[in-house]
């Protein structure tokens, strides 16, 4: 199993969101790369613990041996099912909790799984693959009108009509399976008038068909509705998104003042250092709240 290729994002505002202290315990929701969870891990120390979550067996495999000797326990288990992985370990609540809804780039760099746009894989975008149905079952399945509202609602992709139409016509001569066959069919969908843009013509379409292959939404609501009741009296969340409708979710429920104290009244963004070093930093947002007594 190979080394993790994954960088964190706002790892240092992370940790000064979340206030850890030697022998705290704290769940780190999203693996990934482990480069969060080796940095909690530090943080609470051989006395405290860290619970890490991921829905990708294969994350933690990978990141398991390179944190050996660390105060961690992992689960394979979807973040939004927090509480039964805290009773799992006999623990009532925790101090912290921290989800970054990132994908990380052991993910895209592995092409069995489609997350690349030059992926000659198929098109799977699971993060668990022995759970629900891979994305290119999808575009050969759903109609045109469910494919362009999946575009819409989860992409906010203004070209959703066009494209799904496209996918209709290419699947009645072949179906469609590999990432780079969907990522070119996209791009020929989009009108060449559109401004230059910065990111690629299909980064909307991936990000829509990863949403709703792995309902990433419907996890984070679930989890930002439960997580309250498994931490302690003043115990921190910190949440870090992409995209503009995971962290309009984060931030409504931090707005209910019967529960949270807000800590962030603006999301927090990565500098323009961190954005050098690392380009896929540049959409991050991360909000805090602390569980009120």
């Amino acid at each position: 199993m190979s080394m993790s290729c994954h960088t964190s994002v706002l790892s240092t505002e992370c940790l000064s969101l979340l206030s850890l202290r030697s022998g705290m315990i704290v769940v780190d929701g999203t693996l990934g790369g482990g480069g969060h969870t080796r940095l909690l891990a530090e943080a609470v120390g051989p006395t405290g613990l860290v619970i890490a979550v991921d829905r990708d067996a294969a994350a933690i495999e990978r990141v398991s041996q390179t944190l050996q000797g660390l105060p961690i326990r992992y689960a394979q288990a979807n973040f939004r099912d927090i509480p039964e992985v805290l009773d799992a370990v006999g623990v009532t609540a925790v101090n912290g909790v921290l989800l970054d809804l990132g994908i990380s780039s052991d993910q895209l760099a592995d092409s069995a799984r489609g997350f690349s746009f030059d992926s000659q894989g198929p098109l799977d975008l699971r993060f668990d693959p022995t759970e629900g149905e891979p994305a290119f079952r999808l575009l050969n399945r759903l109609s045109a009108e469910h494919l362009a509202d999946i575009l819409f609602r989860y992409g906010e992709e203004r070209f959703s009509r066009r494209i799904a139409r496209k996918i209709v016509a290419a699947r009645s001569q072949r179906p469609i399976h590999s990432a780079c066959d969907f990522a070119s069919l996209v791009s020929s969908a989009v009108p060449r008038t559109y401004p230059p843009q910065r990111i690629h013509p299909a980064t909307r379409s991936f990000q829509a068909m990863r949403i709703e292959v792995n309902e990433e939404l419907k996890s984070l609501s679930i989890a930002l509705e439960r997580i309250p009741s498994r931490l302690t009296a003043e115990g921190r969340l910190a949440v870090i998104s992409f995209h503009s409708l995971e962290d309009r979710l984060v931030k409504t429920a931090m707005r209910n003042s019967q529960i949270w104290a807000t800590l962030t009244r603006s999301p927090i963004r990565p500098s323009d250092e961190e954005v050098d070093r690392n380009h896929r930093s540049r959409s991050a947002k991360l909000r805090g709240a602390q569980r009120l007594g």
